[in-house]
């Protein structure tokens, strides 16, 4: 009778533990994965293995597996090693580089890229990425950043090297471009140096005093708030971002694609070092396209995809196809996306696996969403939060600076409620700062938040967590804006305008109003193809589902929105421009109190300005 209890007690407890928590597979999943994490980690620091030996290792393994494709190229992993070898020897017989030389990339997404690294790694010299998109004043500010001392640059970008190369040159910088040939004065070819030199193993010991602290690269912040920030990652925060794969699942037979820049994290770190340490092939292309996205993984076979901020939407808005579903993606990895952009992309796409991740460059602490639960950023964890201690605290946005009690410590936030995410700074979560700029740094340390003494990592980013553990990003501080006395959510209100029909892209923001307080709300639109801006559709969408100081009392229709080279939306500029009439040439409107949206005058303008019209 006992035994009989017994065996139904064991096998209803599965079902109990479902009932209490539906998420305990994955949960467990995610812990058996965290101690593996843990135990690599533990080995990599008691004996120093870089990513570069991981590769090493696995061209030893498999050598004529197939490392990387892009467009009708395709290179095995011992194919990739002896190009970085050339690599290598180029530069060190013509740049004379030796260990701890920094050397800064300026080229796009090509193979060249990668043999780059790989042979820079060799030499035991960190790399700088540097944003091919940025130019004169910024790429000198990057440059200078890093303190490199030399730049390798791809034969496209040549015109912009050309812009900087007087102060290169004062500043005594060897620069290298990809071509076989070049005759400008202060400008070596390198493509030549490297199809002459030998693709023969070299000496470890040129590398022989990189370990887990050093630097291994400078990867800069997108610029979304002035001049791009220089991120000084060592080669332990290299392999925590590596990891992302193997908590999202990726397996030893999979496809990755990667169209993400290089220069940045999610498709270096999360994107080919993740590679590197799976073994796995890589799909890259230049850039991304939203019209070859799929008939690019199903040439390639791919399984696993990456995304970042408005990819997944892109996507969403190209024409349906019969074949929408005909593909082998099983898991799409990244950050950014939009819960309705979510639902809208697994249904008509079919079941893929999203697992949404959050964290910065420069951040101490990260979470990923493992479960995939629509809309999270991540899932909280006891193994994960007693490693890596963190909390949401209240925040005044109004002040812009956290709410301390009588003691002068911060405020944590219950369930439910929204707050700053803040990181404790620890030897197991440190903070880096960025290069060359203490004051930048010292601006993202948070002070006594709990106890005298203590330092958290500012991450600037308003979240939340619900009562089944769930976190969501709620808003960036600077994009959240206080009218009337109330707090307002840019992707809120972002969101309530894609649900528009006509609307394809929304990036809502706050713009100060003479003789006001706070900021007002104005949203920056595209159209979708052949559609028109419908003023009373609107109206009536923003009065049925946002509070009256919520609703953008300006709207700015562009042919396209500004972005990032990481697909973040810049809003800094259109804040500063904000609803002049006569220096805006787009069409703008203006919410005309239980009115509707009205196009906007410069009488109205100068109305507002004047305080004869009160918002």
């Amino acid at each position: 009778m006992i035994a009989y209890i017994l065996c139904t007690v064991l096998a209803a407890l599965p079902l109990l533990i479902y009932l209490r928590n539906p998420y305990f597979l994955k949960d467990l999943r995610y812990l058996v994965n965290s101690i593996y994490i843990g135990m690599r980690m533990g080995r990599i620091n008691k004996k120093f293995y870089s990513i570069l030996d991981c590769f090493l290792d696995k061209v030893a393994k498999h050598p004529h597996k197939k490392f990387m494709v892009f467009e009708e190229s395709s290179y095995t992993y011992s194919q990739a090693d002896k190009e970085s070898n050339k690599v290598a020897r180029a530069l060190l017989t013509h740049a004379h580089l030796k260990e701890g030389d920094t050397v800064a990339l300026f080229l796009g997404n090509e193979p060249r890229f990668v043999w780059i690294w790989l042979a820079l790694s060799k030499l035991g010299c960190p790399a700088s990425f540097l944003n091919y998109n940025i130019r004169s004043k910024s790429l000198l500010h990057c440059f200078s950043c890093c303190e490199a001392k030399v730049l390798i640059a791809g034969a496209d970008l040549q015109e912009a090297v050309e812009e900087v190369l007087p102060t290169l040159k004062q500043e005594g910088i060897l620069v290298f471009i990809l071509r076989e040939h070049c005759d400008v004065d202060g400008i070596e070819s390198l493509s030549d140096k490297i199809q002459k030199a030998s693709d023969e193993p070299l000496s470890p010991q040129l590398r022989a005093n990189i370990n887990i602290k050093t630097p291994a690269l400078y990867i800069y912040t997108s610029g979304t708030t002035g001049l791009p920030k220089a991120a000084l990652l060592n080669h332990e925060r290299v392999w925590m971002a590596t990891f992302v794969q193997t908590i999202a699942g990726v397996r030893s037979d999979d496809i990755i694609y990667m169209y993400l820049p290089l220069y940045h994290t999610a498709a270096f770190l999360m994107g080919l070092c993740g590679a590197i340490e799976n073994g796995i092939t890589i799909v890259l292309r230049s850039k991304f396209s939203a019209s070859n996205f799929w008939n690019d993984c199903r040439k390639y076979n791919v399984t696993v995809i990456q995304y970042i901020g408005e990819i997944m939407r892109y996507l969403c808005n190209t024409p349906k196809r019969d074949n929408d579903k005909d593909h082998k993606v099983r898991l799409a990895l990244g950050n950014g996306i939009r819960a309705d952009t979510w639902t809208e992309f697994l249904d008509r796409f079919g079941n893929i696996h999203v697992c949404e991740c959050y964290g910065a460059t420069e951040g101490n602490i990260g979470f990923i969403n493992y479960v995939g639960k629509v809309g999270a950023i991540g899932r909280e964890h006891f193994l994960h939060k007693l490693g890596f201690p963190y909390a949401l605290i209240r925040f005044d946005t109004e002040k812009e600076e956290p709410v301390r009690d009588s003691r002068g410590f911060c405020i944590e936030v219950p369930r439910g409620e929204t707050g700053l995410f803040v990181g404790k700074i620890g030897k197991r979560t440190p903070f880096s700062g960025y290069a060359k700029n203490k004051q930048q740094t010292d601006k993202k340390k948070l002070r006594d938040v709990f106890e005298k003494g203590d330092v958290y990592f500012n991450s600037g980013d308003l979240l939340k967590i619900d009562n089944e553990g769930f976190i969501y990003f709620q808003d960036r501080i600077g994009d959240t804006f206080r009218w009337k006395g109330e707090n307002v959510a840019t992707t809120e209100v972002a969101d309530h305008l894609l649900a528009v029909n006509f609307v394809e892209e929304a990036n809502v923001y706050g713009v100060k109003v003479p003789g006001h307080e706070g900021r007002i709300g104005m949203a920056a639109l595209k159209l979708k193809e052949n559609m028109e801006f419908d003023s009373k559709a609107v109206y009536q969408h923003v009065k049925n589902y946002l509070p009256s100081y919520a609703r953008p009392r300006f709207i700015r229709i562009q042919d396209a929105l500004v972005v990032t080279g990481t697909f973040k939306q810049m809003k800094v500029k259109l804040a500063e421009e904000g609803f002049d009439p006569a220096l805006i040439r787009d069409p703008l409107f203006y919410l005309e109190d239980n009115k509707g949206y009205i196009p906007m005058t410069q009488e109205i303008f100068s109305s507002i300005a004047e305080g004869r019209l009160r918002l």
